[in-house]
């Protein structure tokens, strides 16, 4: 027997109290009155959405900052605060959850796109225990039913008060944050690791392509050919501009044949994030009005030789940016950027090595990345084995599960 069944065993034997969010707190909104010119040199901490919806322990030392003025009314973070993601462009965004478990005595203000459960009694409730309990399946699938709409989808203060919670004696609180933590925390050491390789991998990539004789210095027009898409707009008026160079694949939801043969390097030609992306593609791909594809002459130069170039050096593109409504970079600009072009045997050395080097930190089937997953999997398997308690008030969220399946059964 474990050290968490003895626990339950001693402490609840006869199962765990259920109990509703609107029993046990109250929900405060996030920042309001605000306007954009308020988050530019602001003098108080300010926490994200995406800090919210990318951390289940909340990231409190940011360098986000919003203007406040003396005096000014608006709700701040407290230690054992949950915050909650309240709106987005898909439901499966809504309801994600930032638990506040370091006290601080900074003055934290919280988006607007977000909103905060505070418990009455903080008493009943660890923080580290919270931060694990609303990321679980079963509170996932009934934060998930209190989000509606169309086109932007938002949370239902109201319904989220029926959410139910297990709350088990802190001894069994606590004991379930050590194993779950210990989970984490490898995840976290494989993280960082990764981040390291990744430094390592641009580290050797800019030294591989630093070359200290550049006679062999070419015009990009000179060796390859550059062009844009020639669909029109309204077959990507849904997706964004990264999106533009996948369009046509599984990714983004298109499915006609493509325009666009893979084995080329493509970026944005205009838009206020992109500008100065580099990417490789490897398939047939849709290439949308707003990309350039870069297809370059392989008896001269190889098109992921180029891709590796492009991505090293990618301040030369970011250069030809045009300020204006919309920042973009001409055609005939590009055609101008040298290109170091060495023989074909050394492109290909290059090339095996950066292939490799870029797959360990990159291929979700190998190397760190393959790990981080198979541990993120691992975790999220016995968080939700540990955090499902064998009581009656639990098959609420079985029965509305077994009652979607056979929905689902009957509508197909």
């Amino acid at each position: 027997m474990t050290k968490l069944e003895e626990l339950i065993k001693e402490l609840c034997p006869n199962g765990v109290e259920y109990k509703k969010l609107g029993e046990l707190g109250t929900f405060l909104g996030g920042l309001s009155g605000k306007s954009k010119s308020d988050f530019a040199n602001g003098n108080a901490k300010f926490i994200t959405y995406k800090n919210v919806y990318s951390n289940p322990a909340l990231k409190i030392d940011v360098e986000d900052t919003v203007k406040i003025a003396d005096g000014e009314k608006q709700n701040t973070l407290q230690y054992g605060d949950v915050v909650f993601t309240g709106s987005s462009e898909t439901p499966d965004e809504c309801g994600f959850s930032s638990v506040v478990t370091i006290h601080t005595n900074e003055k934290l203000y919280l988006n607007s796109f977000c909103f905060i459960f505070r418990f009455s009694d903080l008493s009943i409730i660890e923080p580290d225990f919270a931060k694990h309990l609303f990321r679980s399946e079963s509170l996932r699938y009934q934060i998930g039913k209190t989000a509606s709409g169309v086109t932007r989808y938002n949370v239902s203060k109201e319904k989220m008060k029926q959410v139910q919670i297990p709350l088990p004696p802190l001894a069994v609180q606590r004991e379930i944050v050590r194993i779950l933590d210990s989970f984490t925390l490898l995840s976290a050491e494989l993280t960082a690791e990764l981040t390291a390789r990744r430094k390592q991998y641009e580290f050797y990539r800019d030294k591989l392509l630093s070359f200290n004789n550049r006679i062999n210095l070419l015009k990009l027009g000179a060796i390859s050919e550059i062009y844009t898409g020639n669909k029109p707009f309204e077959l990507f008026e849904s997706v964004t501009e990264f999106e533009y160079i996948n369009a046509g694949t599984s990714n983004s939801g298109y499915t006609q044949q493509s325009n666009c043969n893979g084995n080329c390097v493509t970026t944005p030609s205009r838009g206020q994030g992109g500008i100065g992306f580099v990417g490789y593609q490897r398939t047939d791909f849709w290439l949308g009005p707003l990309c350039y594809c870069i297809r370059g002459n392989e008896e001269v130069v190889l098109n992921k030789y180029l891709y590796y170039y492009l991505s090293s050096n990618n301040r030369v593109i970011l250069d030809l940016k045009k300020e204006g409504g919309v920042p973009a970079i001409n055609r005939s600009d590009l055609l101008k950027i040298d290109i170091v072009v060495p023989p074909l045997d050394i492109q290909e050395r290059i090339v095996n090595v950066l292939d490799n080097f870029d797959a360990i930190c990159s291929d979700l089937g190998i190397g760190l990345p393959a790990e981080i997953e198979k541990r993120q999997q691992q975790y999220e398997f016995y968080r939700d084995k540990l955090l499902t308690f064998n009581l009656s008030s639990s098959t609420i969220y079985q029965t509305d599960r077994q009652t979607d399946r056979q929905t689902d059964r009957q509508t197909d």
